[in-house]
């Protein structure tokens, strides 16, 4: 069946629709950096895509028009606030007291790598390789959407400005235009020490013997050997809480409390697990609180590492680990 075809039957044109999904969530992830409001897009896009076959006449392949739609409903979706860490929001500090998570703030989410490692898409080489890491996503935030959509398809999928500018209904002139503007903003708000951004790959084995000793550490209940990796800079989030830690030393103190039962912070026990996370260096920490046999999802911790030491940890709040391919609890010993 031609691809054209294919619009005549609703069965049929889902099924090759299909096809498409993980990518599409990919990009709309990219786009709008919320993992649900993506999901939310791809259906929207699929129901635009219906609403609209008769408009496809097969001028471009099947998977740029569904390109097309889904960016579209992402620009339109745009009104929403841009995602945000809490470091966007407030200066570090290490309050005296305990303070409420932030359920009413538009935090960046994370996105699983389980659903980028997959086989059976037309394009699943070219979804393995796309940039997803944290820091880019969040710098893309602070591009209008129609830049943002420009920039992602010229600079992260390759297409050519000719491709873009027949896909978002603009010149060529004026796709070159907003890439010039977009990526010396995007230069401003990566890490100081990144300038440039490249293809995501899976964590080296350095960055995964690290993630090691750091779960050593805490098995240990050791605190020199969590400062001993991390920078003397780094920086700890915990979405959705708004505060956050810079430095050795306050961040350092942010994770001892957890160690021990007298700890200021203390919790319960924790254990973890090495999880893909943004094509980043991430663990899954599962916690069993006092008196409880079971540990149960507590977190992501995503991690940037520079040089060979921790730079910056995004821990996020979530205990939905199904979409990680994470198990919903673990045993104690």
């Amino acid at each position: 069946m031609t691809e054209t075809g294919l619009m005549e039957d609703e069965h049929t044109f889902a099924e090759q629709a299909e096809k498409h999904r993980h990518e599409l969530r990919v990009h709309c992830y990219r786009m709008l950096g919320s993992y649900d409001d993506a999901e939310d897009m791809v259906q929207e896009t699929f129901l635009r895509a219906w609403r609209k076959r008769a408009d496809f006449e097969g001028r471009s392949s099947f998977r740029a028009w569904l390109y097309r739609i889904a960016t579209n409903a992402c620009i339109d979706d745009s009104r929403r606030p841009r995602r945000v860490l809490p470091h966007q929001l407030e200066p570090a500090s290490y309050p005296a007291e305990a303070l409420p998570a932030r359920d009413d703030l538009p935090w960046l989410q994370p996105f699983p790598d389980v659903l980028l490692n997959r086989d059976d898409e037309p394009d699943a080489e070219v979804v393995r390789r796309e940039t997803i890491e944290l820091a880019f996503l969040l710098a893309i935030q602070h591009l209008p959407a129609r830049q943002r959509a420009v920039l992602i398809f010229r600079d992260v999928l390759g297409w050519s400005a000719k491709e873009t500018a027949e896909l978002l209904d603009s010149t060529v002139a004026s796709v070159n235009s907003a890439l010039q503007r977009a990526r010396p903003v995007l230069r401003d708000h990566l890490p100081e020490r990144r300038t440039e951004w490249a293809p995501s790959s899976d964590p080296t084995a350095d960055e995964q013997a690290l993630l090691a000793k750091y779960m050593e550490a805490f098995e240990r209940a050791d605190p020199t050997a969590l400062a001993a990796l991390m920078h003397e800079d780094i920086r700890i989030t915990m979405p959705p809480w708004p505060f956050w830690f810079s430095g050795r030393v306050d961040c350092l103190r942010s994770l001892v409390g957890n160690l021990r039962p007298d700890g200021e912070s203390y919790r319960g026990e924790f254990q973890y697990l090495v999880v893909g996370v943004n094509r980043q260096p991430a663990l899954a920490s599962y916690l069993r609180e006092p008196g409880e046999r079971l540990y149960l999802p507590f977190g992501v911790g995503v991690f940037r590492i520079e040089d060979g030491l921790i730079a910056e940890l995004t821990a996020f709040h979530t205990t939905d680990f199904g979409r990680f391919g994470l198990p919903d609890h673990l045993a104690s010993a």
